[in-house]
């Protein structure tokens, strides 16, 4: 689809440099490698490639290398942020996406090296500057985690 034929809503794919310009991450704690599918005020699916090479591995656990479940929810808030700040606009300039809540986190398989998280948020519901989300992140079309949780917008 060109970018003339494309819902105002729809975003072509967000690379990494972009997000970058977007969220404060830097590594080991940037979790987001690209954003696939965006669409405004309602959803995005990014994509965290995992490699033996991330730091937690050198500790969680050396024998049986697991991501840990806590960074796998940070990988869905960066990729709400991702939505949050792409729908704001120049709205969202200077400003920080921060945790408030986590519920209903649940972890159904453990993550290793070489897989690929497809993480979906989805946009429940915003008032003011609350944000809540619905995240699921699946390797390979089976569901690994899934949680509710809620960010709140504020001033860097």
């Amino acid at each position: 689809m060109d970018e003339q034929a494309r819902k105002p809503s729809e975003m072509a794919p967000i690379d990494v440099m972009r997000i970058m310009e977007m969220i404060p991450h830097r590594y080991p704690f940037l979790l987001v490698d690209r954003i696939v599918e965006l669409e405004i005020d309602k959803s995005a699916v990014g994509i965290k490639n995992v490699t033996i090479n991330e730091s937690f591995f050198q500790g969680h656990f050396p024998r049986q290398p697991i991501m840990p479940g806590v960074l796998i929810v940070e990988a869905m808030a960066q990729t709400a942020a991702v939505l949050v700040v792409q729908t704001l606009e120049s709205d969202a300039a200077g400003k920080l996406v921060y945790f408030m809540t986590i519920n209903e986190a649940r972890f159904r398989k453990p993550v290793s090296p070489g897989d690929t998280l497809k993480i979906h948020v989805e946009k429940l519901r915003s008032r003011g500057n609350v944000w809540k989300f619905s995240g699921e992140v699946r390797v390979e079309g089976t569901l690994v985690a899934s949680a509710r949780f809620a960010a709140m917008i504020m001033d860097d």
